[in-house]
């Protein structure tokens, strides 16, 4: 019982440390990435196993956990600034079989975003957009199944190629009265083992983009099919910040919208400071939104 605590205790450190060295071989590589928050469960799991054999080795549980609580904990810490922001953001995965689109626009409205990036449109989700939003938010854009409603008027819109095959994606220029901002709303293949090929492929064309994209202020509404613990998030640009990471409290799960276990939905930003990042729990949709607030100071 003793080697056996001490060899799982040392291995459950290992992976939760060390998970992004573990080979990607069909994906199960950056599908571990986005359960490892997870993995903790196992560390109360092992705990009682070692309380019930009473061995001393149980207390060989601490190191997981420091490992967990260095790792992940951070997450937990509040970093949201003092400071209001000058501008709110808010993306929504509207759900392609969403029953009640008109309460999932009505429950985004509510946040009181000044810009509202939606993913996965059907005809019926744009239609109840247009409808729910067009007296707060005059304008609007949409490419493919993403779109962009604004209180600001937008320009230069464009289709962004994501290598699919289809357009998920799209950027436009944002006149803001705090000046102008390039905004990217995306949408990448879903994270299953028979797709995680595609999203790789879509996020390093995704992350190609905002490479060579010389715009001074870039913010991006995202369904990343990514967990911010995937090694592919990497191939972002240095420049580029995770709202969440940089100015929420808490994990900030996003999906499944019951009982959220990952969070796959994002807002990226460069050249603007983000002071406050959430998570809103909305009607219809099977994730939930993501809202941010940025100063442009």
């Amino acid at each position: 019982m003793r080697v056996m605590i001490l060899i799982c205790c040392g291995a459950l450190a290992l992976l939760l440390g060390c998970h992004t060295l573990v080979p990607d071989v069909g994906g199960a590589g950056t599908l571990l990435d986005s359960a490892a928050p997870w993995l903790g469960v196992l560390i109360p799991v092992l705990a009682l196993v070692g309380l019930a054999g009473r061995t001393r080795a149980t207390a060989a549980v601490l190191v997981p956990a420091v490992v967990w609580c260095a790792t992940f904990g951070v997450d937990l810490i509040p970093r949201a600034s003092a400071a209001g922001g000058d501008f709110r953001v808010a993306s929504q995965n509207m759900f392609a079989d969403n029953e009640n689109p008109s309460s999932t626009v009505a429950d985004l409205a509510a946040t009181d975003a000044d810009l509202i990036g939606v993913q996965e449109l059907t005809g019926q989700s744009r239609a109840a957009a247009r409808e729910i939003l067009s007296d707060d938010y005059p304008h609007h854009t949409t490419i493919g199944t993403v779109g962009l409603w604004s209180r600001f008027p937008i320009e230069a819109t464009e289709p962004v190629d994501l290598g699919l095959g289809w357009t998920r994606a799209l950027r436009a220029l944002v006149r803001t009265p705090h000046g102008p901002v390039t905004v990217f709303v995306a949408h990448l293949p879903s994270l299953r083992p028979d797709s995680v090929a595609a999203r790789n492929r879509s996020l390093t064309s995704l992350a190609a983009e905002l490479a060579a994209d010389r715009a001074s202020r870039v913010i991006v509404l995202a369904d990343l099919n990514t967990a911010t613990t995937d090694r592919e998030m990497e191939v972002f640009p240095p420049n580029f910040h995770v709202a969440q990471d940089e100015a929420g409290t808490g994990a900030g799960f996003t999906w499944p919208a019951g009982f959220p276990l990952v969070r796959i939905d994002h807002v990226l930003y460069s050249g603007v400071r983000a002071t406050d990042a959430g998570v809103v729990s909305t009607r219809g949709s099977d994730h939930r939104a993501v809202v941010v607030d940025f100063a442009f100071g």
